[in-house]
């Protein structure tokens, strides 16, 4: 087992505290798995990792508790990712801690995410009965989940992506998935997600695409580092102008991640899925 399993929360049995913890956050840098990509400053996209947190209550300065949905958005040049199951520990741990009023909460996640991120980490709070609340959508583009396609290999294969683009065609497509399925990089959990790909460039071929995406089912990393793999072996072997890569991953103790990473565009729109 490597130092960074034996410094996480996960698989391991857990204390759920009730009183507020700072210190149950664990960062992950991020340049362990970027390193093995061949990522290097500066990187070849922007992006965001938006979390959405659906488990989330304190007690007012009354005693009385309060529920809420919160929204937490990690810059993907901040220098690490937070372990997720730490951040369910540590989000358990206001249930039974006092706060004034929602602003308050919300300046002090802020800041323990930005702390543990090492970067600024956007965070907003909602309450259940707000009228801010996610609705279910629809990814948008063609679903290429239909391709009768024959497949007997689900080990990951980024060279399925060779000779997938053609150069004679550009185009300006967006295409998604919702076949994506990969592995807890620790516990090896399975992790479910959709995933939207939308790019300029030669035309990628659709069914070498989906074989691609499918060899990640049984591949173990954590979301933000597959959804950075599937932009770095586009790029490879398609080589679009454009790039986006965005995938929503259906939640896990509260939470769902879903990693944004772009060369084109800014920031990703919170679309919740009907399997979130």
């Amino acid at each position: 087992m490597s130092d960074l399993e034996l410094n996480l929360p996960l698989g391991k049995v857990s204390c759920y505290a009730d009183v507020y913890d700072p210190g149950l956050l664990c960062p992950v840098p991020r340049s362990l798995k970027r390193e093995e990509l061949g990522l290097a400053e500066p990187l070849p996209f922007a992006g965001e990792d938006l979390w959405n947190a659906y488990e989330l209550s304190w007690l007012n300065a009354r005693g009385k508790p309060v529920v809420a949905l919160g929204e937490f958005r990690f810059p993907c040049d901040s220098a690490n990712l937070v372990e997720s199951k730490s951040l369910k520990l540590y989000l358990n741990s206001f249930n039974q801690t006092r706060f004034d009023d929602f602003g308050q909460v919300r300046k002090t996640i802020t800041a323990d995410l930005s702390a543990a991120a090492g970067g600024t980490v956007q965070v907003s709070l909602e309450p259940v009965a707000g009228p801010g609340l996610l609705s279910v959508s629809t990814l948008p583009g063609r679903c290429i989940d239909d391709l009768d396609i024959a497949i007997d290999d689900y080990g990951l294969a980024p060279e399925l992506l060779r000779g997938a683009a053609d150069d004679e065609r550009i185009v300006t497509e967006t295409l998604h998935s919702h076949l994506l399925k990969s592995n807890c990089l620790v516990t090896g959990q399975p992790d479910w997600g959709s995933v939207l790909i939308r790019y300029r460039g030669p035309r990628i071929d659709p069914a070498a695409l989906l074989r691609y995406l499918v060899s990640f089912r049984r591949h173990n990393e954590f979301h933000e580092q597959c959804v950075e793999r599937i932009f770095v072996d586009l790029q490879r072997f398609c080589r679009p102008r454009q790039l986006t890569v965005y995938a929503r991953y259906t939640r896990r103790g509260g939470l769902d991640i879903n990693p944004f990473r772009s060369n084109f565009e800014v920031s990703a729109e919170n679309l919740r899925l009907v399997r979130q």
